[in-house]
């Protein structure tokens, strides 16, 4: 199987809606030997973080837009206009692999138009980028309505929030603190000569200086440490659950936060993990074995309640559906998949599934809503709407040396080498 045939395959059903990088990519991974897998990696991922761009190219250099049926055309020169712009690949080489796969594809009329708009963007890639460089999604890789949206809410920031989208993502790591501390893991990595920094809000997080393997990990088999962003093991400590509490994490898989408070707090009365789909509670369950905890799993709808058995809990963790556009560099796809008008779908469904669990939350019981979002409509906005509906929701001010504080929460930025965007907010049942 081909690098460049799989990286179409992958980047086709993108296009078409049929797919994302994390589902699409592993089945085409399965193909390759494992020598190849970084290179379809760089090229899935690159393609898709500077789509915007890729896609203005394409434009100028296809005299006559591409049926959907030849989307894996389409696939197909981005691919190629992505090697030869951002890879250290020979050109020769690129176009010549590249134009090979129109033949697996089937379509030999594609050769010579595949051919000609790769060999054209050489000749004219000077010209093309200086021309192209004064439209905003050209020179910032992101789509019109992103780049407004952000601008409207962080004047300051917009710009270094788009420029971390456009990078590669560290990789952190949660050391299980049931089975050691941070300082013993971090002469482990000493000792195997991985480089990395210990993260600074995170007293859990180490962060690698390159990514890897977790199969080269020490102990990562046996359970010692989870890959997860420093901005989400901010969680567990913000929850804080005591001894005896009966939590709920809503929205729970992949399960990276379920098993961070299980380590945290080994001494609850019960957990229970919720998630709409039963292929992703398998990745919670997966976790959940790996590192020895145990938690009940139910697949149900956070915005319904026809599972809650009555028994309200002490602490709910509410990791809510969103628009993930405060870790777009870990899946730059978000950039084609995501829509203007998604956000205000997606911010009804927020507040849908808040007030749907409010009912479940005891009187003195606390709840903490996030997202990895960085759009106010999603984040402060919605819980500053919440607490003025709800007489009996206050907000607890969360009192941190981590992001900045908004008119409800506290919101992070991605930041280079450090942890993702994401957002906080911590709400307190005030007894009735």
């Amino acid at each position: 199987m081909s690098v460049r045939l799989s990286a179409t395959r992958v980047l086709t059903a993108i296009l078409k809606h049929d797919g994302s990088l994390a589902t699409s990519l592993p089945a085409q991974l399965e193909k390759l030997s494992e020598s190849e897998h970084s290179l379809l990696r760089q090229l899935c991922y690159g393609s898709m973080r500077y789509y915007p761009q890729l896609q203005l190219l394409a434009e100028q250099l296809i005299s006559k837009p591409l049926k959907r049926k030849d989307l894996d055309v389409q696939a197909l020169v981005l691919l190629g206009l992505y090697q030869l712009a951002y890879l250290r690949i020979p050109a020769h080489a690129a176009i010549s692999e590249t134009v090979q796969v129109t033949a697996k594809l089937k379509k030999p009329w594609a050769k010579a138009l595949v051919n000609g708009v790769l060999r054209n963007f050489q000749r004219q890639q000077a010209s093309l980028e200086q021309q192209l460089s004064v439209r905003q999604e050209y020179s910032r890789a992101h789509p019109k309505w992103l780049i407004k949206a952000l601008r409207q809410a962080w004047p300051e920031q917009a710009n270094e929030i788009m420029a971390q989208n456009n990078a590669q993502a560290p990789m952190s790591l949660r050391v299980n603190r049931l089975r050691g501390n941070r300082d013993d893991y971090a002469q482990q990595l000493q000792q195997a000569g991985i480089d990395f920094e210990l993260c600074r809000f995170s007293s859990d997080g180490i962060t690698l200086a390159q990514p890897r393997d977790v199969n080269q990990l020490p102990g990562f088999t046996e359970g010692l440490v989870s890959v997860q962003d420093e901005a989400a093991q901010l969680a567990a400590a913000l929850l804080a659950p005591e001894p005896g509490e009966r939590v709920l994490d809503a929205c729970a898989a992949p399960g990276g936060k379920t098993c961070h408070l299980l380590e945290q707090q080994p001494d609850l009365a019960g957990c229970l993990a919720l998630d709409m789909s039963e292929l992703r509670l398998g990745r919670v369950r997966q976790n959940l074995d790996r590192l020895a905890l145990d938690c009940e799993l139910l697949c149900a709808d956070a915005a319904a309640s026809d599972w809650w058995d009555g028994q309200p809990f002490d602490r709910i963790l509410l990791d809510a559906p969103c628009s993930a556009s405060g870790v777009i560099r870990r899946n730059p796809d978000i950039k084609y998949l995501r829509q203007a008008e998604d956000i205000a779908t997606l911010a009804h469904l927020q507040g849908q599934i808040l007030r749907n669990l409010w009912p479940m939350l005891k009187p003195g019981g606390r709840l903490l809503y996030a997202t990895c979002s960085v759009l106010p409509q999603e984040n402060a906005e919605q819980i500053s709407g919440f607490i003025a509906d709800q007489a009996d929701a206050r907000e607890l001010t969360l009192e941190a040396n981590w992001g900045i504080a908004c008119s409800a929460g506290r919101q992070l930025f991605p930041q280079p080498d450090g942890h993702d965007g994401f957002y906080y907010a911590l709400l307190e049942k005030t007894p009735g």
